[in-house]
């Protein structure tokens, strides 16, 4: 019996472990890098499931599994499997070999990082979002070397600006290319993107990683790989929400010595209705201010500076509502994320305003050999804004004028006579804006088998929308007029548009993957390619509304006005065929040779077609000689490439063919007439080709914790395509030939440090410089310079042979050879020489960027800042404020005649002494005042240093112990203190008049700042939470 009762029991015993085994279990454990830290971010899946987690920020992951099961560990494109044994904890180190970098290069082709054989520049989602910048683009400020961005403006409707490497086209695009998840796209899309969806971006620095994209990758690329879910992760929510707080930054210094007023012939006088500050010394004194108000009365306030910054008191704190939700879901076979993100932003200008609703989907699919995948890109955007000279207007304000007190004043009761109260502005000058953007992507593949597939990628994007923007009347009352002189009457206008833009981009291409021999591998990219582009516009308006307020056609009193109204329609095509040819000699050599044809509508039949080249290589050192890594030099990558890159760009949509104009005076009497258009473009025109010589070195120091990345490069443009003046006997104002030629050469070092790296803090420094010198080497056979933009004989952009490029020209003084001023001994005045010259290059000539993060356990500290010096701008705010005697140099030492400094008298024809006895800007305030509307107008007087050091962002964050969160349906929360251009330190020259790197457009012509259309500088502070669940 008791053997019996043994053997029962034993069976009992067998089929418990057996049960036991085959029920599921909790696995747990913790994953660490080679420097054996935890390592956050690991997938975990078990195999052939959608069963999944990650590891979280010490390492940690736990996960239901089976014994027998098989967990696969995969981070950045490398996988560890571990079977489910007996044991409930599987932890390990992922060695240094396993953790290889998966780069998304050109045409979304993913490459370990050692056979990428140009220069690039990685940015991850944790750089971008720290600072919650609801601009990608401007989140990107320094934090790559070599990459510079500028805006036309900082309102709610600004424009932006990216370069890499400095400009190399005179009259051609030089704006780096935007791709986004494998498709050509516009920088108005990925500003659109919620950060936080965004993967990484890889800033593609060289050419030969551009080749591909042909003429719009020329000038780099900045590729955009949003996330995906294909891990086997449960759904994941993630929310974020956002409040940052806008303020002005600083804005141009005034004068706080002299009060409003004119000389209206008794000297400085206290003139109360005028704009100038050209008044006595302030005393104190209650005095009235402006014109009589509606009542008759006056606004009365103590004649005393209210500050050198009191136009601040004009612009309220700005709020930028941030607020996104993703939901993700996906395991080996598919993935969704869908996304759905707000932004609310209230300028500092008050009702100058903007909202924008992003609506995104991606998915993917894998059904055995075919794999299909789609991303949509929804944006409707509204902007209400002002549309006037508003800055202009405060400008033109003494610092004694109380400017809020004249909030309900209108014009009729503004602090001068000479210019609209800005008040009246904000609500009789608006443009108000609708635009819809849609961007539809898919892709489908098929896997042929180990060495063949097969895709097909195609984008479609529309822009579309409408403008209105109208101005009000006003007419001015006849007792200012008589008691003034000043007629400040407006008519009223409007213009109402609609535009459509639409580009539709199609990739086909076959790739190939071989290996040759056990130690030569062979790769592929074979394929076609397809865009077309079309836009239309239709704009109606005029002047003199019947009824105010009512903004149509029909409202005209002398109907529509042409100078208000017209319509565009264009349309374009590129076909290309291209082939990358990827060799790779065992694991420490690769070779890479590309090859494209464009054929492009723009060009004439016999011009359509033109093909480019490259060819770049890496090499390894570390790992082709053996016992050359060691623990001090632990990895050596170089890179050379030579590209040739063609570009019809510069070309306009129907350039080549020959245009009509009507005829001025036209349609008349139901007749019409048209004149020749006196701007032609050659009609067997070229495209530009630009060839690019580049080297760089990786290295990687004491494990990584030191990494050196070295590039240079040089550049000749031929062919280029410039618009120059032609000949007056030709009967053609401007033509548009091959026949500029430019040189540059471009470098970057990038120093990365690991400071610290324990278990609880790390310590990360990355130090970036990079210095650009671009030069024209040819403008046409018959001159050796061309304006590209700028104000007409006191301040343009231009190219010119043998300089940097581009450089500002401006009127400017005679100097005798010691370079002292010539002083008019009749006058006083300095002597004005003829024609212009050279005052700067307008680009820097030397960037220094430093990025740190610092992280104590679940703290984190993190910085961006940067120092650009080595050029100049024109500054037409300074010039502005210079005639109307508000600039500081108008008051420094009293308002009575001077010495000009550095100044010099001709005693006789080539013999100069310094001027000791002539006085300038005398003897009389009107003499004073006519001497500084003369330096006005000059413009080497307004030409500023732009060196800058700004530190761009700042941000504190807490991540909550996930501890904390078991028991709840949280995962993961973040607080985050934040600040956006919190510093800013300018040359003592630099009076807060513009921020340097501000322009008046986004074209080649950089290096000119306006006051029309412009705002302040500002800077951001905010609060940041983000929720995963």
């Amino acid at each position: 019996m008791k053997t019996k009762f043994s053997g029962i029991l034993t069976l009992l015993l067998a089929f418990v472990v057996q049960l036991s085994f085959a029920q599921g279990k909790t696995i747990s454990g913790t994953i660490s890098d080679g420097d054996n830290l935890p390592l956050p971010g690991v997938n975990v899946v078990v195999k052939d499931t959608s069963n999944g987690t990650t590891t979280d920020f010490d390492g940690n992951y736990s996960i239901s599994a089976k014994t027998g099961d098989v967990l696969v560990f995969s981070y950045v494109g490398n996988t560890v499997e571990k079977t489910v044994g007996a044991e409930s904890n599987i932890s390990f180190t992922m060695l240094e070999n396993q953790l290889e970098e998966v780069v998304i290069t050109a045409l979304g082709i993913k490459r370990k990082k050692d056979e990428i054989t140009t220069v690039y520049q990685e940015v991850k989602t944790e750089e971008l979002v720290k600072a919650n910048n609801p601009s990608v683009v401007n989140s990107l400020s320094g934090k790559v070397s070599g990459l510079t961005i500028t805006e036309n403006s900082n309102g709610v409707s600004g424009g932006t600006r990216i370069v890499l490497r400095g400009n190399r086209s005179i009259s051609g695009n030089n704006q780096a290319l935007v791709v986004i998840d494998g498709a050509i796209s516009t920088t108005g899309i990925l500003n659109a993107l919620d950060p936080n969806q965004i993967e990484t971006v890889n800033v593609i620095k060289g050419a030969a990683g551009s080749a591909l994209y042909g003429s719009q990758g020329s000038n780099g690329v900045i590729v955009v790989t949003t996330k995906t879910t294909t891990k086997g992760e449960k759904m994941t929510i993630q929310v974020n929400s956002s409040l940052d707080f806008e303020t002005v930054a600083f804005v141009p210094e005034k004068q706080t010595r002299y009060g409003q007023g004119w000389d209206l012939g008794n000297g400085f006088e206290n003139v109360i209705y005028e704009n100038g500050g050209w008044g006595p010394e302030f005393d104190g004194q209650v005095v009235p201010v402006g014109l009589p108000q509606a009542d008759g009365t006056f606004i009365t306030s103590p004649y005393e500076s209210r500050g050198a910054d009191h136009m601040k008191e004009f612009f309220q704190t700005g709020l930028t509502k941030q607020n996104s939700i993703s939901v993700s879901s996906g395991g080996a076979d598919g993935y969704i994320t869908l996304g759905a993100r707000n932004v609310k932003t209230e300028f500092v200008v008050k009702d100058d305003k903007r909202k924008r609703n992003t609506f995104t989907l991606r998915a993917g699919k894998t059904a055995g050999n075919w794999t299909a995948g789609g991303n949509v890109v929804y944006t409707n955007t509204t902007v209400e804004r002002h549309n006037g000279d508003l800055y202009t207007q405060l400008l033109q304000s003494a610092t004694n004028i109380p400017i809020q007190s004249f909030e309900n004043s209108g014009n009729e009761g503004h602090w001068n006579a000479y210019y609209t109260n800005p008040y009246w502005n904000l609500q009789n000058q608006r443009n108000k804006q609708e635009n819809n953007n849609i961007s539809l992507q898919g892709d489908l593949g098929y896997k042929v088998n180990d060495n063949i597939s097969f895709k097909l990628l195609s984008n479609a994007r529309v822009f579309e929308g409408n403008s209105l923007s109208f101005q009000n009347a006003y007419d001015e009352p006849q007792n200012i007029v008589s008691d003034t002189g000043a007629n400040r009457s407006l008519i009223s206008n409007f213009s109402f548009q609609n535009f459509r833009q639409s580009t539709y981009y199609t990739d086909f291409f076959v790739n190939l993957d071989y290996d040759l021999t056990e130690d030569v591998t062979f790769g592929a990219n074979i394929g076609l390619n397809n865009q077309y582009f079309k836009n239309s516009s239709t704009t109606v308006g005029g002047q003199d509304l019947t009824v105010p307020g009512i903004y149509t056609a029909g409202n005209l009193n002398n109907g529509v006005d042409d100078a208000f109204s017209g319509d565009t329609r264009a349309s374009s095509a590129t076909i290309s065929a291209f082939a990358n040819l990827d060799f790779g000699y065992k694991d420490f050599l690769f070779v890479t040779v590309t090859g494209r044809n464009d054929w492009s509508s723009r060009l004439a039949k016999s011009k359509q077609s033109f093909f480019y080249p490259s060819v770049s290589a890496s090499f390894l050192p570390t790992k082709a000689f053996e016992g050359m890594k060691s623990d001090v030099l632990n990895y050596m990558k170089l890179t050379a490439a030579y590209v040739k890159v063609g570009n019809a760009g510069g070309v306009g949509t129907y350039a080549i063919q020959q245009f009509v104009n009507t005829a001025g005076g036209f349609p008349f009497g139901g007749q019409n007439s048209f004149v020749v258009d006196q701007t032609i473009t050659d009609p067997l025109i070229n495209p530009e080709f630009l060839t690019t010589f580049e080297v760089g070195a990786n290295l990687g120091m004491f494990k990584d914790r030191l990494t050196i990345d070295a590039s240079y490069s040089s550049f000749t443009g031929t062919d280029q395509i410039t618009s120059v003046a032609a000949s007056a006997a030709s009967g053609i104002s401007r033509a548009t030939v091959n026949v500029a030629e430019t040189t540059g050469t471009a470098f970057e070092l990038d120093l990365g440090i690991k400071v610290i790296k324990t278990d609880d803090i790390q310590w990360n420094v990355n130090v970036g410089y990079s210095t650009t010198n671009n030069e024209v080497t040819k403008v046409t056979d018959q001159a050796d310079q061309v304006s590209l933009g700028g104000f007409t004989g006191y301040a343009e952009v231009f190219a010119i042979k043998g300089e940097a490029f581009p450089v500002i020209q401006t009127n400017y003084y005679e100097r005798d050879p010691q370079g002292r001023v010539l002083i008019d001994p009749t006058s006083g005045n300095p002597i004005e020489a003829s024609g212009l010259k050279i005052a700067g290059r307008t680009t820097p000539r030397h960037t220094v960027n430093l990025n740190t993060a610092f992280n104590y356990k679940n703290w984190s500290l993190q910085a961006t800042m940067d120092y650009r010096t080595g050029h100049v701008f024109y500054s037409d705010t300074k010039s502005n404020l210079t005639w109307s005697g508000h600039a500081v140099e108008t008051a420094q030492g009293g308002r009575g005649q001077f010495i000009f400094p550095n100044s010099a008298i001709e005693t006789s024809p080539g013999v100069f002494e310094a001027n000791t006895s002539v006085p300038s800007a005398g003897p009389n305030a009107g003499a004073y005042i006519n001497f500084f509307g003369l330096y006005r107008g000059v413009g080497e007087n307004h030409v500023l240093d732009a060196t800058a050091f700004k530190v761009r962002e700042l941000s504190l964050s807490y991540d909550l112990n996930k501890d904390y969160l078991k028991n709840t349906f949280i995962s993961g929360l973040r607080i985050s203190a934040t600040a956006r251009n919190p510093f800013v330190v300018l040359p003592a020259e630099n009076r807060g008049y513009n921020d340097p790197e501000s322009g008046f457009t986004t074209g080649n012509a950089q290096g000119i700042t306006t006051q029309a259309g412009n705002y302040p500088p500002t800077r951001t502070f905010g609060l940041g939470l983000n929720l995963t669940f």
